[in-house]
C-alpha cells in the first residue's frame, strides 16, 4: 500500500506538468466550435459585401491589438519567444492564413470553409505529427483520417460539379489555409505557447507590419460601407483572435493537437445547418454525406483507448 500511494504521489506532478485538465481543454475547444462556426457565416456575409478582404482582415487585427496590447505589454510575452517563434505564428496563424481563407469565401459556400478547413485538420495534424514528430497515430487515428479524407473528397468532387462558380476554388483555398493552421496547433503544443504570446505574436505583430501596407497601398472600400457592416465585421473577426486563439492554446496544452482538431470537426456540421438556416446555402446530396462520413473519421480519430488501471 505504502508503495502504491507512493507511486501515486510522485505521478501527479508529472501529470500536471504534462498539460493538466482534460476537461478544461474539451471545455475550451467546444467554445472554439462556437465562435468558428458563427465566424463562417459572418464572414461569408463580409465577403459578399462591399468591403475588400484587406478591409476585413484589418477590422481583425486592428481591433484585437488594440484591445490585446495593455495585456502584452503587461505580461511582456516576447521576453520568453524567440523572434524565429514569432515570426512562425504570425505567419501560420497571423495575415497569410487569414488572407487565404478569406478570399476563398469570395468563391465558395460558408459551409465549405467547416468541411475543408475543420474537417480535415485531425488527418493534417497526424500526418504532420507522424511525419515530423515521428509520433506514431493509433489504428483508430489511422482509419479515422481515412474517412475524413473520403469525406472530404466527397464534398471536393459536389464542388467541382457545383453550379456555384469556382466552389472548387474555394474549396484548394481552405485546404491551403487547413494546412497552415494544423502545422500552427502542432507547433502550439511542441512550444508550449501560453495565451500572451498567443495575442503578441498573432494579434499585435501582424497589426504592427499589416495597417500600415493595407493604408497605404491595399484596394479598400471601408468608406463606401455601411457602418453596422463594419462593426459585425470588427467583433466577428476579432473573437477568433481574442477568444478563439486563447481557447485553442489551452485545449492544445491540455488535450493535445490532434483530439483539439477532432473536437474543433464538430464545425463542418454546425456551419452547414448555420449557413441553410441564415443564409439560404443549399449543398448538394454528396456534400451531405461527406460530412456525416467525415464526421464518423472525426469520432475515431478522438477516441481514446481506456488506460488499464496499476
Amino acid at each position: 500500500m505504502a508503495s502504491s500511494t507512493g507511486s501515486t504521489r510522485a505521478q501527479r506532478p508529472a501529470a500536471s506538468q504534462d498539460g493538466g485538465s482534460p476537461g478544461l481543454g474539451t471545455a475550451a475547444a467546444i467554445g472554439i466550435v462556437f465562435i468558428w462556426s458563427s465566424w463562417l457565416i459572418i464572414t461569408k456575409i463580409g465577403a459578399e459585401s462591399t468591403l475588400t478582404i484587406f478591409d476585413i482582415a484589418a477590422l481583425r487585427f486592428g481591433l484585437s491589438a488594440l484591445i490585446a496590447l495593455p495585456f502584452a505589454l503587461y505580461f511582456k510575452p516576447w521576453r520568453g519567444m524567440s523572434l524565429h517563434r514569432i515570426a512562425v505564428m504570425a505567419l501560420l496563424a497571423g495575415l497569410p492564413y487569414v488572407l487565404v481563407t478569406y478570399a476563398a469565401f469570395t468563391f465558395a459556400p460558408a459551409a465549405y470553409g467547416g468541411v475543408f478547413i475543420n474537417g480535415v485538420m485531425p488527418a493534417m495534424t497526424l500526418a504532420i505529427g507522424w511525419l515530423w514528430l515521428k509520433q506514431q497515430p493509433r489504428s483508430s487515428q489511422l482509419a479515422g483520417a481515412a474517412l475524413i479524407i473520403a469525406g472530404a473528397s466527397l464534398a471536393a468532387m459536389d464542388a467541382r460539379s457545383s453550379a456555384a462558380s469556382g466552389a472548387w476554388i474555394g474549396a484548394l483555398l481552405f485546404l491551403a489555409g487547413a494546412l497552415m493552421f494544423s502545422t500552427y496547433m502542432v507547433l502550439n503544443r511542441v512550444w508550449q505557447v501560453t495565451a500572451p504570446q498567443v495575442l503578441f505574436a498573432i494579434s499585435v505583430v501582424t497589426a504592427i507590419y499589416y495597417l500600415p501596407v493595407w493604408y497605404l497601398f491595399l484596394p479598400t472600400n471601408l468608406a463606401g460601407t455601411e457602418t453596422s457592416q463594419i462593426l459585425l465585421q470588427a467583433i466577428f473577426q476579432m473573437l477568433p483572435n481574442l477568444i478563439g486563439f486563447n481557447l485553442l492554446a489551452i485545449a492544445v496544452r491540455n488535450v493535445g493537437a490532434s483530439p483539439t482538431a477532432a473536437i474543433l470537426s464538430a464545425v463542418p456540421g454546425l456551419g452547414a445547418i448555420l449557413g441553410l438556416i441564415i443564409l439560404g446555402e443549399e449543398l448538394g446530396v454528396v456534400t451531405w454525406v461527406g460530412i456525416v462520413v467525415l464526421s464518423l473519421g472525426i469520432l475515431l480519430t478522438a477516441l481514446r483507448p481506456r488506460k488499464s488501471r496499476s
